[in-house]
């Protein structure tokens, strides 16, 4: 007779994971609903912290939910194959933006648990090796892909490489790595696919940023592509992201680009 386990009890994380998408709720609006930082949440639900009881109160307050109700045991999930069928629709509103001194971070599809391929947008700020500061390195493999600008690319074992739109580049992420704007190029603009084996990887790149003091929790700022800028803007130097957006006057709107020093 085959011995019977006992089944584990529930994690706070599991309960929140099971009550959000009983809800229908991207990891955003849970955020939104309950008060608590989504990055905070994002740590939880994948059991690398837990709540207090003033959060577990506060939490339940907000969703109108007794804490009986919050601590209920999650659906049993039959035996058998492990389901790999997985959608997620990357909109820059739902994006987890980490601003830092040498980028602007728009982490895409974050509701997603356990990737282990991160999608991200990213904004360059630095236009110098000088300006950047040290290397980065993390775990894992990083795919980038120019979508607007040209990016000059420093790694710690091969010579500077400039990339024009269109272009890419594939590298260890453990090796030191940087990206600059290039000479005479104000705007950069790149896709990012980041992968590793490590299923906590997205924590492991908020950690990297600092996410307590970086990720920002309010909605990101508008992200804009050459597609969707109108054909002439003015162009102005702020603390903020160039890019355009059409207004209805006959003036267009543009966003300033960032020249924040790390």
């Amino acid at each position: 007779m085959t011995p019977q386990h006992p089944t584990p009890h529930p994690t706070i994380g599991g309960l929140l994971r099971s009550l959000r998408a009983r809800r229908g709720w991207t990891l955003k609006q849970m955020s939104e609903h309950s008060g608590i930082p989504l990055s905070t949440l994002s740590k939880v639900e994948h059991d690398r912290l837990t709540l207090t009881y003033d959060k577990l109160l506060q939490l339940s307050q907000r969703l109108q939910l007794r804490m009986s109700e919050l601590f209920a045991e999650q659906e049993e999930e039959a035996p058998g194959p492990a389901v790999t069928a997985r959608r997620s629709i990357g909109r820059i509103d739902d994006a987890i933006r980490v601003s830092t001194p040498n980028y602007d971070y728009y982490y895409l599809c974050p509701e997603l648990r356990r990737k282990r391929m991160i999608p991200v947008l990213t904004r360059v700020h630095a236009k110098s090796v000088e300006e950047f500061g040290e290397l980065v390195r993390h775990p894992g493999e990083e795919y980038i892909h120019v979508l607007e600008g040209r990016t000059e690319v420093h790694t710690e074992f091969y010579d500077p490489i400039v990339l024009e739109k269109g272009e890419s580049v594939y590298i260890d992420s453990n090796m030191g790595h940087a990206y600059i704007a290039a000479e005479g190029c104000d705007e950069v603009l790149l896709l990012g696919i980041c992968s590793s084996a490590d299923e906590h990887l997205m924590e492991s790149l908020l950690t990297l940023h600092g996410e307590e003091g970086a990720a920002q929790q309010s909605k990101p700022r508008r992200l804009t592509t050459p597609a969707s800028r109108p054909a002439k803007t003015t162009a102005k130097t702020t603390r903020t992201t160039k890019g355009a957006k059409p207004a209805k006057a006959t003036k267009a709107r543009t966003a300033p680009k960032a020249t924040s020093k790390k």
